[in-house]
């Protein structure tokens, strides 16, 4: 067993926001693509086509997730594990998935909308997007350098 000559900081973090990211997504298609039926990945076609890209959404999230996790067990075999970068990194991941999902697919592209049929989808959006804006800041907090240059 190797000891390091000390932890990594950006390699920490980048594991746990890739993690971050795979869990939230994971999250999302579970919960409203599956369970809630609110939405798929891309709305605007059949709906075979829609549960198509619910599939290489849920791929996409099991690679990054896998990878993230790879990256994680890599850095604590080293002993090289910056825990407050990595708890940053996650929360990052969490906040900057929800975040892109909010802004980027449902208003930029719009690939599909949080939820259909209903009478008032800002406050879904709003309800959405802080959520996503907290669990970012989160982490950008977690994350912040102190004395020392070290986060947390």
């Amino acid at each position: 067993m190797s000891v390091p000559l000390q932890t990594d900081i950006h390699r920490s973090m980048l594991a746990s926001v890739l993690i971050g990211i795979g869990l939230m997504a994971g999250v999302d298609e579970i919960i409203f693509h599956q369970l809630l039926g609110w939405h798929h990945f891309y709305d605007l076609a059949t709906p075979k086509i829609a549960l198509f890209s619910d599939g290489l959404l849920h791929s996409a999230e099991l690679i990054v997730l896998v990878a993230g996790f790879f990256m994680l067990i890599d850095l604590r075999g080293r002993r090289a594990l910056a825990s407050t970068a990595a708890w940053a990194g996650l929360f990052i991941g969490l906040g900057g998935f929800q975040l892109f999902d909010g802004i980027v697919d449902h208003k930029v592209l719009r690939l599909h909308q949080i939820r259909y049929g209903i009478d008032n989808l800002l406050t879904y959006d709003l309800v959405w997007n802080a959520s996503g804006a907290a669990l970012l800041l989160i982490g950008l907090l977690l994350g912040r350098p102190r004395a020392g240059g070290r986060p947390g």
